[in-house]
């Protein structure tokens, strides 16, 4: 049986709960022999700053570059809110996407049958929804120059951030787009804001260009991000593959995770290109943050942290099966009443993070008798 290396970078606040489960999982699908894992844990964010004066260590981002995966809970916290904005937590999330070259962010949007009723949006509207929001991740205004604020001749401020995208860059994240919806429905919308932004106009001239010299069989509609966003709130399942630039996809998918009922219940996937080996650079992390409030306390949804695995077993290992039944466990898990806060409903029994990890595992090796 193949072992695969797995770097797990807990992170802060809520993040070394989460990831607790997911080493629950991890002994799970060992014993039942789906897969086995050789695992190193090391520090990102302000748990790392605490240590090395900074986010990321270099050793650290030499231990993401050799893992044949990586897990990262969450990074951030109040706590850290006086460092210098360079070595501020979320840079070493930042640093890790950068110079892994990880440019596409999956976050899929699944309403869980039993958890319709705890969407914002009534039961009709989320029922069966499964949105995968395709984030470019690596460009945009996170990362364009100059990015700064100078003090001008009167004594006041001026802030900038700069949208940059290269013709390249949107070429790559349309192909991983459309690849996803020919083995999806075939449907793919693209949101930017080609009626006010330059960076909109060269997005959708690219997107338009790619569609029809490589994937003419399919569907492609073009959507301004802010009717995207209404959109996804009025109909949210006349979507299906949606791709978007950095920021817009940061908020488009915050979005699409209250339609879902909770933060708590989504994971993402960050790719990079694949390389010459068919292998490709990946990190696995939930969308939400690091809940500093809740920290400690046995109450933070471990879900999202444990479909991040299941992710990471489909894309990088290539284990379909496995994640089709860790994804399944969670389905079998939520539709046995298992509740943590922020999805249980007035009444409902709520389980802490350590019993929702447990009602998963319980979930799995109840598929596997």
């Amino acid at each position: 049986m193949t072992t695969y290396k797995l770097l797990l970078l807990p992170g802060d606040g809520i993040g070394p709960e989460v990831m607790d489960q997911v080493q629950t999982v991890i002994g799970a699908l060992a014993e039942t022999g789906i897969a086995t894992f050789e695992t190193e844990t090391d520090l990102v964010g302000g748990a790392a700053i605490d240590v090395h004066g900074k986010p990321l260590s270099d050793d650290a981002l030499a231990r993401a570059d050799a893992a044949d995966a990586i897990l990262l809970g969450a990074v951030g916290g109040p706590k850290w809110n006086g460092v210098a904005y360079d070595i501020r937590p979320e840079a070493g999330l930042l640093r890790l996407r950068k110079d892994l070259g990880l440019f596409a962010n999956l976050r899929p949007a699944i309403c869980y049958p039993a958890l319709a009723e705890a969407s914002a949006l009534k039961r009709e509207l989320v029922e069966g929804l499964d949105i995968m929001i395709v984030r470019e991740l690596t460009g945009g205004v996170y990362f364009g120059e100059p990015k700064e604020i100078t003090t001008l001749p009167d004594g006041t401020k001026r802030a900038v951030d700069t949208q940059v995208y290269t013709t390249g860059e949107i070429e790559r994240i349309a192909h991983v787009a459309f690849d996803l919806a020919r083995k999806r429905s075939g449907r793919v919308a693209s949101a930017e804001k080609h009626n006010v932004m330059k960076s909109g106009v060269l997005w959708k001239e690219v997107v338009t260009q790619v569609h029809a010299e490589h994937y003419a069989d399919l569907a492609l509609e073009h959507v301004l991000a802010d009717n995207c966003a209404m959109q996804l709130v009025r109909k949210p399942k006349q979507f299906d593959v949606l791709v978007t630039d950095n920021l817009f996809g940061d908020v488009l998918s915050d979005v699409a995770a209250m339609l879902t009922g909770s933060l708590g219940m989504l994971p993402s996937a960050s790719l990079g290109a694949v390389d010459a080996r068919g292998t490709r650079k990946a990190l696995y992390e939930p969308v939400h943050g690091s809940a500093p409030d809740i920290a400690g306390q046995d109450l933070a949804n471990p879900l999202a942290m444990i479909g991040s695995l299941a992710m990471a077993l489909r894309y990088s290992f290539g284990l379909g099966e496995a994640a089709d039944l860790l994804d399944g466990a969670i389905t079998d898990a939520l539709a046995g009443g298992a509740r943590t806060r922020d999805i249980a409903a007035d009444g409902a029994n709520v389980m802490g993070t350590a019993g929702m990890g447990e009602a998963v595992v319980s979930a799995l090796r109840a598929r596997l008798r």
